[in-house]
């Protein structure tokens, strides 16, 4: 029987296996953090430069391309929802094991303030998606319900915009990435 010194080759092993787990994680978690961003700033680009153009040219009344991007939004919001929780978790699981990141609070090294700009930026998206469906949406409703066609017509405007802010968000958030990758 072949006699090894079981603490030197135990340590080995657990030492590879951590190593492989936080492989597994860490792949694990851009993974679904690289899915998450797709599906969620993909989303709006796809919404605004491709379903909404194309539904305003195919469909003959803004009361259609209204209730076509009613169905859209309400299918897209879900997915959109899952990837923002998504993107929180991968993103935390990420920066704790980037060996990059010392806190928030070390703004001598331009990484941490990148990040901390990455972070404060997909924030305010959030902010603004869940304010567009939690709170604009139900005052759209309301002033179409009271009949006041110059109002509701300002609200849908006040969405689309902050829908367009969003996709302009999410491009500084991928610019960020990409920073934060090279270095």
């Amino acid at each position: 029987m072949l006699d090894v010194p079981s603490s030197s080759f135990t340590r080995h092993i657990i030492k590879d296996e951590r190593i492989t787990m936080e492989l597994w994680i860490v792949s694990l978690s851009h993974f679904l953090h690289i899915s998450a961003t797709i599906v969620w700033i993909g989303g709006i680009f796809m919404n605004l430069m491709v379903i909404l153009p194309g539904s305003k040219t195919a469909l003959e009344s803004a009361t259609l391309v209204r209730k076509l991007m009613k169905e859209v939004g309400q299918r897209f919001t879900p997915l959109a929802n899952m990837s923002i929780l998504i993107l929180v978790v991968s993103g935390l699981i990420l920066l704790y094991t980037n060996r990059n990141f010392t806190s928030f609070g070390d703004l001598l090294k331009s990484w941490n303030i990148l990040i901390f700009c990455k972070f404060a930026v997909v924030t305010v998206m959030a902010c603004i998606h869940f304010y567009r469906g939690s709170i604009l949406s139900k005052k759209i409703i309301e002033s179409a319900a009271q009949a006041n066609e110059a109002h509701t017509a300002g609200l849908r405007k006040l969405s689309l915009d902050l829908v367009k802010i969003n996709l302009l968000l999410g491009i500084a958030v991928l610019v960020f990435t990409a920073v934060l990758l090279s270095s």
